[in-house]
C-alpha cells in the first residue's frame, strides 16, 4: 500500500479544491429553484470533467486510481457537500453500473455523456424503505411486444428532479436490471423535493412509475449472479465514506481556525487545555478514518473478496466519527457554531444521512460480524 500522491494527483486535488471553493454555499443552494440548481450542477460537472475528476476510476487505471479518487472525493465533499453527492450519484454510482454491465452501444449512448459532464444521471434503488438488503425489489419490468413496461415506486432518489435520465433498479426475467428512464417518459411521476434534516442543497425525490414504456435497448441486464445490489451498495458506501471524510475535514478546520483567532477570558481559545484535547481527538479520528478509507478502497481494487468487509468497517467508523467530530467542533465554536451556515452545524445534521444511506451502519455491523465468523 502506497498512499503517497504524485505531483499530477496533487495538482488535481488543488483544481478540485478551487472548483469547490467557487461553488454556491449550502444555504444558497437550499433557496434555489430546480432550474437554478440544475444549471449550477451542470456547470460543476463540466468543470470537473475538464480537469479529469469525473474520469477517475474508469478504464485501465481503475486500480491505480482507487486511493487518489478517495482523496479527490474528500476534497470536493469538504467544501461542496450537496453538490458532491449530486455529482457522485450521477458519475461514480450510475456510471460505474453502466461501465460494468452496459453493452457497447449503451455506453456510447449514455456513459460518455456522464463522464464528459454533459448530462445528469440518477440511480433509483430504494423503495418504501431505504433497506433493499432484506426487502425484495418490487419494481418490475414486463416484456410486451418487443418493449418493456416498468412499474413501481422509488424513494430517496438523489438528483430525482434534476436528472436527464434515471437508472431505475428493478426486476426483469427474475433477475435485477437497470431500466434507463428518460425523465420525460410517459407514466413517470417525480415528486416535489424531499426536505431533509441535512444536505440542504441536495435534491431528493420520490418516483412513481406506471407502465413506463421503454424500448428493450433501454434495459441494462447484468449477467446472472452478478451481485448487482451488493455492488451498487458498495459504490454508494465509498461515496458516503468520502462524504464523511469531507465533513470531518471541514469541521476540524473551522474549529481549529476559531480556536486560534478568538479569545475568551482574556486569552486565545486554543490556550485552554480542554480545547487542545478536543482538537487532538478530532484530528486523530479524521486521520484514522482517512487511512482506513484508503486501505479499504485499495483492498477493494486489489483483493475484492477481502475489500468488501473493509468497506463496511470503514463506513461504520468513518460516518460515526463524522458525527462525533462535528459535535466536538460545535462545543469549541459554541454560539458561533450553532448559527446556521456554520460548517460544523451543517456537517452535524448531514452526518446522519451517511449512516443510514447505502448499507446502514446497523446492517453493516451484522455483515461485519458474519464475515468475522466466516459466514460470508
Amino acid at each position: 500500500m502506497n498512499f503517497d500522491f504524485n505531483d499530477d494527483e496533487n495538482r488535481l486535488f488543488e483544481n478540485v479544491r478551487a472548483i469547490a471553493a467557487a461553488a454556491p454555499a449550502e444555504e444558497a443552494l437550499a433557496g434555489q429553484s430546480v432550474d437554478a440548481v440544475s444549471r449550477t450542477l451542470r456547470d460543476i460537472l463540466k468543470q470537473l470533467a475538464e480537469i479529469g475528476y469525473l474520469q477517475l476510476g474508469f478504464g485501465n487505471n481503475a486500480q491505480a486510481d482507487a486511493v487518489p479518487l478517495m482523496k479527490a472525493m474528500e476534497t470536493l465533499a469538504g467544501q461542496a457537500r450537496s453538490l458532491f453527492l449530486a455529482v457522485e450519484m450521477s458519475t461514480r454510482v450510475l456510471a460505474r453500473a453502466m461501465a460494468h454491465w452496459a453493452t457497447e452501444e449503451q455506453k456510447e449512448r449514455w456513459l460518455q455523456g456522464l463522464l464528459a459532464g454533459e448530462s445528469i444521471g440518477a440511480l433509483a434503488l430504494s423503495e418504501n424503505t431505504m433497506n433493499v438488503e432484506n426487502d425484495p425489489l418490487q419494481t418490475l419490468g414486463v416484456r410486451k411486444g418487443g418493449r418493456v413496461l416498468v412499474s413501481g415506486s422509488k424513494n430517496y432518489v438523489v438528483n430525482g428532479s434534476l436528472a436527464d435520465r434515471i437508472g431505475v433498479v428493478g426486476m426483469l426475467d427474475g433477475r435485477p436490471a437497470l431500466f434507463m428512464v428518460d425523465r420525460r417518459v410517459s407514466g413517470l411521476t417525480v415528486s416535489d423535493r424531499i426536505r431533509t434534516m441535512g444536505y440542504d442543497g441536495l435534491h431528493l425525490a420520490a418516483l412513481d412509475l406506471h407502465d413506463c414504456d421503454l424500448p428493450e435497448e433501454n434495459v441494462i441486464l447484468p449477467p446472472e449472479n452478478a451481485g448487482v445490489l451488493d455492488l451498487l451498495r458498495m459504490w454508494e458506501n465509498e461515496v458516503l465514506l468520502a462524504a464523511a471524510l469531507g465533513m470531518m475535514q471541514a469541521s476540524l478546520a473551522e474549529a481549529r481556525d476559531f480556536a486560534k483567532s478568538h479569545r475568551s477570558g482574556g486569552k486565545p481559545v486554543i490556550a485552554y487545555q480542554e480545547v487542545g484535547f478536543k482538537l487532538s481527538e478530532m484530528l486523530t479520528l479524521h486521520q484514522t478514518a482517512q487511512l482506513f478509507a484508503y486501505r479499504a478502497v485499495w483492498t477493494m481494487a486489489t483483493q475484492p473478496k477481502e475489500g468488501a468487509s473493509l468497506i463496511w468497517c470503514a463506513k461504520v467508523f468513518g460516518t460515526e466519527a463524522a458525527e462525533r467530530v462535528a459535535g466536538e467542533a460545535l462545543r469549541i465554536l459554541a454560539g458561533q457554531g450553532y448559527r446556521s451556515g456554520s460548517a460544523a452545524e451543517s456537517a452535524y445534521r448531514a452526518a446522519k444521512w451517511t449512516q443510514i444511506s447505502g448499507i446502514s451502519t446497523e446492517i453493516a455491523r451484522v455483515r461485519i460480524g458474519d464475515h468475522a465468523l466466516g459466514y460470508r
